[in-house]
């Protein structure tokens, strides 16, 4: 029920601990990687190619587990995975700072701790909200995502510091017993659906309730509910995938070396790594901002305009190596953060609540080559030119091409194949 004190909605209390366990696993894991990565390198003897192998496999091993994730999280729902995955990271974390091999590292990081990341921290967060929200999807998922960056704000830096202090090891040791200690009573206050606790998405009071009770007055609304067969027969879930395919390793292109792209326009690594830090506060701020506004418009042909204007900011270093250029780029292409949790609400108002997980865990298997792809063939341009020249002229087309897929979903398809029913 809402708060009777403060008319709150149960699922914004959904929001918050998804968002507080997405800070804990971005802080501590996903931009701790970056933190372990020289130390841990160094310690084990290791070169740079052969650490960053893991990371690039446990990319990998997400996008094939995801539909195994999807098809869990339809039949258990939220929590066990969730559970499950701080379990599996606290103790991956305890068993990361005892390894003294490579081999024994690859078993612990792929085989514990990057197994439970990305269905716990990643697909289940998603699930849950689009499970309590339908009418303020867009704005409780960017919340959701906001808190991702959140923890690359406030968790890393204090983890550098404990790791520079006192060892990695000691940072994994710690790292292992947060997971557990925070991430295990969050877990424990998750709920599967607002039905399942006799409420309806949104808040909205069941249909004949009079006005001026706690909560809204009777609101009817039309819901999608499409199955993962019919899904998968639809423009609309290849055009998803192959738009949000096309976003990612455009994304991750340009994010994985954005430091290697202003150094080569001519700035300090001290200089690109201000502006780096820039690029991830505003792709935080814009994530929340833009995301309060998605709900009130067409959420496809506003990620669209997004992507569109991140296509334009590529030209901005292709014409000048001027600061005051490079500052604009970053801006606008902070910007490009946002289609992400966009992209995951639209694929909610196109696909519905009831096989969301699974419909999600398809895209994933899918669409994650992408931004395994995109930094590679980043790296293969300038290599062989020398130069991010040509790079940035091709994104100028990708991102233009992933714009005009968003822009042609439409939500209404489901209308005229009968797969809406209203609720409320």
């Amino acid at each position: 029920m809402p708060n009777k004190k403060t008319g709150l909605f149960y699922g914004w209390r959904m929001v918050a601990a998804a968002s507080a366990l997405r800070v804990l696993g971005a802080g501590l894991h996903s931009f701790g990687f970056t933190v372990f990565f020289l130390p841990l390198s160094q310690d084990l003897k290791l070169s740079r190619t052969s650490t960053s192998l893991a990371f690039s496999l446990a990319r990998a091993e997400g996008a094939v587990e995801g539909p195994i994730v999807g098809h869990l999280l339809d039949r258990y729902g939220p929590k066990p995975i969730m559970l499950a995955a701080v379990l599996l990271m606290g103790i991956g974390y305890l068993l990361l700072s005892q390894v003294h091999s490579y081999a024994t590292f690859l078993v612990v990081y792929l085989g514990v701790i990057s197994l439970a990341h990305a269905g716990g921290f990643m697909h289940s967060p998603m699930v849950l909200i689009n499970t309590w929200f339908i009418r303020h999807r867009a704005r409780a998922i960017t919340i959701s995502s906001a808190a991702f960056g959140l923890g690359g704000v406030l968790v890393a830096p204090v983890l550098s510091v404990i790791v520079q202090a006192w060892g990695w090891r000691w940072g994994a040791t710690i790292a292992g017993l947060l997971f557990l200690l925070i991430g295990i009573p969050l877990c424990l206050t998750i709920r599967r659906s607002p039905e399942g606790m006799g409420l309806l998405p949104d808040g909205d009071e069941p249909a004949g309730t009079a006005p001026g009770k706690a909560g809204q007055a009777s609101t009817h609304h039309a819901e999608v509910d499409v199955t993962v067969a019919e899904a998968l027969r639809s423009f609309a879930f290849w055009g998803s995938v192959l738009a949000a395919g096309i976003r990612n390793g455009s994304y991750h292109a340009i994010s994985v070396h954005f430091v290697p792209l202003m150094v080569w326009k001519g700035l300090s690594q001290p200089q690109a790594a201000l502006l780096l830090s820039v690029y991830a506060f505003l792709g935080m701020a814009l994530t929340l901002l833009l995301g309060w506004f998605a709900d009130k418009t067409n959420k496809p042909r506003m990620t669209a305009c997004i992507l569109f204007v991140g296509a334009g900011s590529m030209l901005l270093p292709i014409v000048s190596s001027s600061l005051w250029s490079l500052l604009l780029f970053t801006i606008f292409f902070s910007a490009v953060e946002t289609t992400f949790p966009l992209g995951w609400a639209v694929v909610g108002d196109l696909f519905g609540r009831k096989h969301y997980a699974r419909i999600r865990g398809y895209m994933t298997l899918f669409y994650t080559w992408g931004g395994v792809l995109g930094p590679v063939i980043a790296g293969a341009i300038f290599d062989r030119w020398q130069t991010y020249e040509p790079l940035l002229w091709g994104l100028v087309i990708v991102f233009s091409v992933a714009g005009a897929l968003f822009a042609s979903l439409n939500p209404s398809w489901q209308r005229a194949t009968g797969q809406m029913r209203t609720v409320g």
